[in-house]
């Protein structure tokens, strides 16, 4: 069990606890939850790199307390 930050940069910081075996779109689903936005309409990256939906964290070496950047379509 991880837990990994996101960051919307307008004020709002999430902490999501997910597995290292969950994929981006399963981390979208829990942070949906707790912002209360659609996860389709949720984009996560990191410096310039958009994360897709059906790969795993731990195939992006996602680690516990990494931060992530967190934008709305």
């Amino acid at each position: 069990m991880i837990e990994v930050v996101l960051n919307d940069r307008l004020g709002k910081k999430v902490r999501v606890k997910c597995n290292k075996d969950d994929t981006i779109g399963d981390l979208k689903k829990l942070v949906a939850t707790q912002t209360g936005t659609r996860a389709d309409k949720i984009r996560i990256q990191k410096w310039y790199n958009v994360y897709k939906d059906h790969i795993t964290l731990q195939d992006y070496e996602i680690h516990d307390g990494m931060g992530l950047e967190l934008y709305y379509n």
